[in-house]
């Protein structure tokens, strides 16, 4: 449940296996031919996996919509499979099509790879038009095979799935604390620490991706948009103190190891910091009971010794029951228990939200905001900065149309020389390592991957057949397999996934005892042929530098990083704003848009350590001006009644310096990183703030302080990202 959050890709694999095993049932049972097998088995993978649709509504209408032009396609492909030519000039306009069409909406995007892999389906089993009266009835039994599985065996409504999303994140914060608790058991031991850590990591990455998966399913899975808000507001709250709790804890167990993020980057000293001072010794034990708390009202985890009740516990975390202990306890170690009850507040509504899926009533205080909390992020500045980011260019998809279609043409050619039998492997590979790419070095980057799993997955069905001699049923339920991994897998690794694809590959040769080492080395031969033409084509048609993509990502991060810290400054001084939480999920979803398109930077494998020691550092930084950004957002959001924040004018005027050193920022990186103008430094976003002493509640200081010391952080990151970005830093005037 944590791992899948949601059981998405579990479900995914079932239901291509389901309907694959229901499509070659029915056609058995009416005694089709081998190529008609062939025909509805692929058939009914494509039908059922390429529907991304989650209302089963729209599900239907997309199947009804791609039946018919299934069968024209089949009928199209085999009437021009005797002419070599003309099929393979058909194809690359298809090609086009198929990926041009995909700025029309998931519907469209789905329509266009049936119209593709049906295509593919004649030229590869190179079927006649004297067959069609076996393939239509085959196209027929794998749509409704689709159709049975999705709707029936497999149904999966969108509450369904929402509620699974909402409880694989009570489980991932679970395994947070279990992480921490671990942590704080073993203190500074090096080894112990060091396991500790890194399933923190791993599960706090976890965390967050599964909050965006909620935010994403809220739309359509929520009974109401009041209650989808509310949902919203509470996930991002919990995600936010779940990340506040773990930084502060390990900056209590390593002082001075400068943690302010739990990605890792670069290879910071974190145990390099100080040991505990005198007064924090006795902290750890005291944070282990009291992670151990929050612990047990989640539910079951690691056996640990903790209370008998999770309602007493949390109700005495609720009610401050470490008053007396907190009020000696040393400045860090008293910030991690007020973070504790924070946690413990948030998980006490999450479980409200989840337990109560009517809508909330009007008088909440969620309902003044309800109404355009999940469209914050496509409306007032973040769409604005959207909108600014679009420009006269040749649109994405138009680009990636014209340079796959080149790339296939080119594969066909070559694919054909190479072996005239096989040449659709070189076409398929050209086609794949353009999906969810958008660089030259990001195809460059899926390209090696996939051939390293194929090669692997080669000499592994070599490995297999040998093993299992001529048995029919073992091939045939190694292949079956290897259809459930490739989809369960596609998410995890595409290494992996190349990998079963090959070795499934081979299970089906070895069915149809045609399996040789000739055959695979063919496969590997035409997979590298696909894969030169397709950078081929990336280097020649409209190319899109990495730096390019990744430096208009970065700007993007950067505006909505101003949007949300402007928004939130803008509430936490009493304005009237719209909800802080969707562009702050934008900004989620910008940061890991930029991720993602800096993966052939940061690769192990890059051979320019310099670019790739900048890049992580820049996704550090940003992920540090990210998480202190969302987080005063999050206090910003909920401010309770009665606080008064007590920095007022410093405050403005520090704000308003942080805001034009993002201008300055933002304006380099639109120029390509040539000239700007110098950032300001200033004293210290805490250095002019008093402390205690007038008679102001203790109340109104911790909240100031802690609004203050988020945007301390900030101010540090976009500090230290000019540096890195090399725009001078210059001391306020």
């Amino acid at each position: 449940m944590a791992s899948d959050p949601g059981l998405l890709r579990l479900l995914s694999a079932l239901s291509a296996v389901c309907a694959v095993l229901l499509t070659l049932g029915a056609l058995a049972a009416m005694h089709a031919p081998v190529p008609t097998l062939v025909a509805g088995a692929l058939t009914a993978m494509v039908s059922t996996v390429a529907v991304t649709e989650r209302r089963p509504q729209d599900q239907a209408l997309t199947l009804a919509a791609g039946m018919p032009l299934a069968l024209a396609v089949m009928a199209l492909g085999s009437a021009l499979t005797p002419y070599r030519v003309l099929a393979d000039a058909v194809f690359v306009v298809l090609i086009f099509a198929a990926i041009y069409i995909r700025r029309r909406g998931p519907r469209a995007t789905t329509l266009g790879v049936f119209a593709f892999q049906l295509f593919f389906v004649t030229q590869f089993i190179e079927t006649r038009l004297e067959q069609l009266p076996q393939l239509c009835p085959a196209v027929l039994v794998a749509f409704g095979s689709s159709a049975v599985v999705r709707f029936a065996i497999l149904r999966s409504p969108p509450e369904r799935t929402l509620a699974r999303l909402h409880r694989a994140f009570l489980l991932q914060l679970g395994l947070v604390l279990d992480a921490l608790i671990e942590m704080a058991e073993g203190g500074q031991e090096a080894l112990r620490a060091e396991r500790a850590v890194d399933d923190l990591r791993r599960h706090a990455a976890r965390l967050h991706t599964g909050a965006l998966m909620i935010q994403n399913w809220l739309v359509t899975g929520a009974p109401d948009r009041c209650t989808a808000s509310a949902i919203q507001r509470r996930v991002a709250a919990a995600e936010t103190a779940a990340e506040r709790l773990a930084i502060l804890v390990m900056r209590l167990l390593w002082p001075g190891a400068d943690m302010d993020t739990l990605t890792r980057h670069l290879t910071k000293g974190r145990r390099a910091g100080s040991r505990l001072a005198a007064r924090d010794a006795a902290a750890p034990p005291a944070l282990v009971s009291e992670l151990r708390g929050l612990r047990a009202t989640i539910g079951p985890g690691r056996p640990r010794p903790a209370p008998t009740d999770p309602a007493l516990v949390r109700d005495g975390l609720l009610g401050h029951r470490n008053d007396e202990y907190r009020s000696d306890a040393a400045p860090a170690t008293a910030d991690i228990l007020r973070s504790v009850e924070d946690f413990a507040r948030t998980l006490r509504d999450l479980r409200l939200a989840a337990d109560a899926p009517t809508s909330a009533p009007k008088d909440c205080p969620e309902a003044p905001r309800c109404t355009g909390g999940l469209d914050a992020q496509d409306s007032g500045p973040a769409k604005d900065v959207a909108r600014g980011l679009e420009g006269t260019r040749v649109r994405p998809t138009t680009r990636t149309a014209l340079q796959v279609a080149t790339g296939s043409a080119l594969a066909i050619g070559g694919g054909d020389l190479l072996s005239p039998q096989r040449w659709y492997w070189a076409v398929f590979t050209c086609w794949v390592v353009y999906i969810s790419t958008s660089s030259t070095g990001e195809i460059l980057v899926r390209g090696y991957r996939r051939l390293l799993g194929t090669v692997m997955g080669a000499v592994a069905a070599l490995a297999l057949a040998a093993l299992i001699g001529n048995d029919p049923r073992l091939a045939f339920a190694l292949a079956i397999l290897g259809v459930f991994g490739m989809y369960y897998t596609t998410a995890v690794s595409y290494t992996l996934m190349s990998f079963i694809v090959t070795t499934m590959i081979g299970m089906l040769y070895t069915l149809l005892h045609a399996l040789t080492p000739g055959v695979l080395l063919v496969r590997i031969e035409e997979t590298a042929l696909g894969i030169a033409c397709g950078l081929a084509a990336a280097l020649l048609v409209l190319p899109t530098r990495t730096r390019e993509h990744t430096d208009r990502l970065l700007r993007e991060v950067l505006e909505r990083l101003r949007a949300v810290l402007c928004q939130s400054l803008a509430r936490l001084g009493g304005e009237p704003v719209g909800d802080l939480l969707g562009p702050a999920r934008a900004l989620d979803s910008a940061l890991d848009s930029l991720r993602l398109s800096m993966q052939p930077l940061i690769t192990p494998i890059s051979p320019l350590r310099s670019r790739r020691r900048a890049a992580l550092a820049v996704l550090g930084l940003l992920e540090t001006a990210a998480l202190q950004t969302r987080s005063l957002a999050g206090t910003a959001a909920p401010m309770p009644a009665g606080i008064r924040l007590r920095a007022g004018p410093y405050l403005r005027d520090e704000a308003g310096r942080i805001d034009r050193n993002l201008a300055a920022l933002i304006s380099q990186v639109a120029g390509g990183g040539e000239g700007g103008t110098a950032l300001e430094r200033g004293p210290g976003v805490l250095a002019w703030f008093p402390v205690g002493g007038d008679g102001t509640r203790t109340e109104d200081v911790h909240m100031t302080l802690r609004v203050l010391r988020h945007l301390q952080r900030v101010d540090q990151s976009i500090q230290g990202l000019a540096r890195t970005l090399g725009t001078p830093v210059r001391d306020k005037p």
